[in-house]
């Protein structure tokens, strides 16, 4: 009972305060917040407690995977942005599916994936377009945030429900495919233009650098200490990393012109 209260509330409160930042700082601190493993870490949580910390540290394999999969979602979204939103999340979504099923059908390891996934993002940074923040933006629905988390609550407690049945990479990549980032981002399109949904998922490509490592960093420890300190070191990892990139994103803007 205990767990099911945290999958149903725990996720998709973290889902409002990343919502509530997008609309106090704008589309790319929004995807920079769910770059991080909002989804996914709590789902790694409940795995852990629920079938083992071997379970879950295969797991961690299937998240990687995905992060790659999510560099190229996003990479691809951006892409077909000008297209309107449904083309762009179609050619988005597939190229995601293909990527992360080449990549498990591979079965490489977490550190070969690691690496892979800094690549990724780094070559994302430099392909994806930079656009400037947009300037009109339409208030969102009573219903927007509530549905939102709905979702999210009901991906929470899918995944962990089906894990055992698909095993532990599978769950990983269903767990880390980027509903959050969909969400954001879409509305971000429909409400705001294409411009402020490629701010959306150049944040989120940002954000992928802490959560490669935190899934890296559950990789190494989960099954080599207590789980409070894997989950501890790598949300101290993650939160260092997102630290120095929303700095790196927010300090430019703020220099003065010479």
């Amino acid at each position: 009972m205990d767990l099911l209260f945290f999958k149903l509330f725990i996720t998709p409160l973290l889902l409002l305060l990343a919502s509530l930042a997008v609309r106090r700082w704008g589309e790319a601190v929004g995807g920079l917040l769910v770059g991080m493993p909002l989804t996914s870490g709590p789902v790694s949580v409940f795995l852990a407690l629920e079938h083992g910390p071997a379970f879950a540290t295969q797991a961690t394999a299937g998240s990687l995977v995905a992060t790659i999969g999510q560099v190229v979602f996003c990479v691809i979204y951006c892409r077909l942005a000008a297209s309107g939103w449904r083309l762009a999340l179609t050619g988005a979504a597939g190229a995601f599916v293909i990527v992360a099923a080449l990549l498990q059908w591979s079965a490489l390891p977490e550190m070969l994936l690691f690496l892979i996934a800094l690549i990724a993002i780094t070559l994302a940074l430099n392909v994806m377009p930079n656009p400037a923040a947009a300037s009109a933006k339409i208030d969102a629905p009573w219903w927007d945030l509530p549905l939102r988390m709905v979702l999210i609550a009901g991906l929470i407690v899918s995944v962990t429900l089906i894990a055992p049945y698909v095993g532990a990479s599978a769950a990983g990549v269903i767990a880390s495919f980027p509903f959050m980032a969909i969400i954001l981002a879409v509305f971000a399109h429909y409400s705001s233009g294409a411009a402020a949904a490629q701010q959306v998922m150049r944040g989120m490509a940002t954000g992928l650098l802490g959560f490669a490592a935190f899934f890296f960093v559950l990789s190494l420890l989960l099954t080599r200490t207590h789980l409070v300190v894997a989950y501890s070191s790598a949300i101290f990892c993650t939160l260092a990393i997102q630290a120095l990139s929303f700095y790196r994103m927010r300090v430019p803007a703020a220099l003065p012109v010479e």
